[in-house]
């Protein structure tokens, strides 16, 4: 049994790290009802090395944990993979802990980390770039430098003694630990996959191209374990993770479902969305309904990333697209969705015109089908826009 908020992964590796479940937004953006863990890694050596450090918001369980794993031996060297706040928090403190500490990163790394912490100007470091090597006693640690996966300095490490690949970001998903350090001590797909993909296409998904080329890097390398900084650790069924990643960073769509996102004012743009929905079951097909007012924008883009076809029914606003949908559209621009088809419908009581504003928007985006036959709706849905509805139906089911 492990002590306080420590777990053991290998014989000398430890899990040191901490789940919040208090924080509201990741990012101060991302709503995180199901909570964030923070990992950090503690390899008992013939040198100690510990990797990354966490959030300041769990500082107090973190350092709990690294005097619990250390006990009286002195910590030699602190490897910096990534310099977000989330991971570096702590590096000013353990830094004034163990003063006598090594701290590893690359050129950048060090540039970014006198930017939070003036006072690393004085620290011991050594300087390492890709290619490089670490060797701690049993371990050698392989560096590999993967540039905007998915800040400029990051820096993953392979274990030649463990396999293990400690991963940085990359392979991390939203979600507290519940218990278990072990992604196959959970129902994965059920605990946490909606989660790994929302994580992936919000915070990493617009850097598709320097994701698959880390895969590329990592497919040269025998990975038993991959150990993230965010999320459970991997020591079964990688393959079932990479591949994953590789759909996710081509952005090739898991699933033919459909999601479909609406919105509306005053219930009449619903009811069109509802009508379309029921008319593509009524076809075999798989579709999920989305309020755009009342989802946040980063459930949608998750939806985006999963599925193949997109429809989009919202009314003018201002002469323009309704807000909501529109903030949903620029996301997806922001993030370079591809290979993705679009249907798109509109209301409007005097001048309906979101279907040609929201072609032009989407016309920027990579590799796009938009369907040429849409859905326009005056004020209200009608019987005798039950025509209408059903050929957009059709299209939508062909496609």
């Amino acid at each position: 049994m492990t002590v306080r908020g420590t777990k053991k992964i290998t014989e000398d590796i430890f899990w040191i790290g901490a789940s919040d479940r208090r924080l509201s937004r990741f990012e101060n953006i991302f709503p995180i009802p199901e909570g964030v863990s923070y990992n950090s890694y503690f390899v008992d050596d013939e040198k100690t090395v510990v990797f990354d450090t966490a959030d300041i918001s769990v500082s107090d369980q973190y350092i709990e944990n690294l005097k619990e794993v250390l006990g009286d031996k002195k910590l030699d060297y602190l490897v910096v993979l990534h310099m977000e706040p989330d991971h570096c928090s702590l590096i000013d403190t353990v830094a004034a802990l163990y003063p006598d500490v090594t701290v590893v990163g690359n050129s950048k790394t060090f540039t970014f980390m006198e930017q939070f912490f003036p006072s690393a100007a004085g620290f011991k470091k050594l300087e390492v770039k890709e290619g490089d090597t670490l060797s701690t006693g049993k371990h050698t640690f392989h560096f590999v430098a993967a540039p905007m996966v998915h800040w400029p300095e990051v820096l993953l490490a392979y274990d030649d003694a463990s396999k293990a690949l400690f991963s940085a970001d990359a392979f991390g998903t939203f979600g507290a630990l519940d218990g278990g350090i072990f992604a196959d001590e959970y129902d994965y797909e059920k605990d946490f996959l909606d989660s790994s993909r929302r994580y992936y296409a919000n915070i990493v998904g617009k850097y598709g191209m320097q994701v698959q080329a880390a895969l590329k890097k990592a497919a040269g390398l025998d990975i038993q374990m991959i150990l993230s900084l965010h999320g459970p650790v991997w020591r079964k069924n990688i393959g079932w993770l990479l591949e994953k990643y590789e759909k996710w960073s081509t952005y090739t769509p898991e699933t033919e479902e459909i999601a479909l996102v609406y919105g509306s004012l005053y219930g009449h743009t619903k009811s069109a969305a509802e009508a379309v929905a029921s008319g593509l079951r009524e076809k075999g097909k798989t579709v999920k309904v989305h309020d755009v007012s009342g989802t946040d924008v980063s459930y949608l883009i998750g939806e985006v990333w999963r599925c193949k076809t997109i429809v989009l029914i919202c009314p003018t606003y201002n002469g323009g697209v309704y807000p909501p949908m529109e903030a949903f559209l620029n996301d997806m621009i922001a993030l370079g969705v591809q290979n993705r088809t679009f249907a798109l419908g509109q209301n409007g009581t005097w001048a309906p015109m979101t279907v040609k504003l929201m072609t032009d928007k989407l016309s920027a985006l990579k590799n796009v089908t938009i369907l040429e036959n849409t859905l326009t709706i005056k004020s209200a849905l009608h019987s005798a826009d039950q025509g209408q509805v059903d050929a957009f139906v059709d299209s939508i089911a062909k496609a």
